[in-house]
C-alpha cells in the first residue's frame, strides 16, 4: 500500500516546518521562502516531468485529471471540474486538507510556501507548452482554489 500524499504531506511537516522556521530566522523570511521554492521547485518540476513522460498522455485534460486525483487521494480534496477537453482542465478545490492542517498548525503561510506552489513547478514539469493559473487559495483564505491548466496552442502546433 502506497502512502496518500496528503499523508506525506503531515509527516514531511514535521522536518519541513521547524527546519523553514529555523532558515527565516537566520536569513531572513524572504531570503529562506526563495531558497525553499527554487529546492522544492527544481523537486516539483522533475515529478512533473516524470509524470509526464510515464504518463505518455497527449490529452492534457485526462493527464492532469489524473494527476490531480492522486493529490486528492484519502479524501483530501473536494473539487469541481469546470472544463476538461485535451488541451485544457479547470477545476476548483472547494475543501482542502492540506489548507486544513496548515491552518490548524497555525502555519497557513509555510503551507502556502511548502504546497501551494509546488502546483506551478510541477506543471512546468509537463511541458513548456502547459500553462497553469491560479488566482487564489484555501491555503491564502479564498473560498476555493481556482486551478486552470491550458495547453499553449502557439507552441504546441
Amino acid at each position: 500500500m502506497t502512502v496518500s500524499v496528503i499523508a506525506q504531506a503531515k509527516i514531511q511537516a514535521q522536518i519541513l516546518v521547524p527546519l523553514v522556521k529555523a532558515l527565516q530566522a537566520e536569513l531572513g523570511e524572504a531570503r529562506a521562502d526563495a531558497l525553499v521554492r527554487k529546492a522544492l521547485g527544481d523537486l516539483y518540476r522533475g515529478f512533473g516531468e516524470e509524470f509526464w513522460k510515464a504518463k505518455n498522455e497527449t490529452d492534457l485534460g485526462k493527464a492532469v485529471s489524473s494527476a490531480f486525483k492522486t493529490y486528492a487521494r484519502d479524501d483530501a480534496l473536494a473539487y469541481d471540474v469546470i472544463e476538461q477537453t485535451q488541451d485544457s482542465f479547470a477545476f476548483d478545490v472547494k475543501r482542502c486538507a492540506y489548507a486544513e492542517f496548515y491552518k490548524a498548525l497555525g502555519e497557513p503561510e509555510l503551507g502556502f510556501l511548502l504546497i501551494c506552489t509546488a502546483d506551478f513547478a510541477t506543471a512546468e514539469g509537463f511541458g513548456p507548452d502547459v500553462r497553469l493559473t491560479r488566482t487564489q487559495t484555501i491555503m491564502q483564505g479564498a473560498p476555493h482554489c481556482n486551478f486552470r491548466y491550458r495547453r499553449d496552442l502557439g507552441e504546441s502546433q
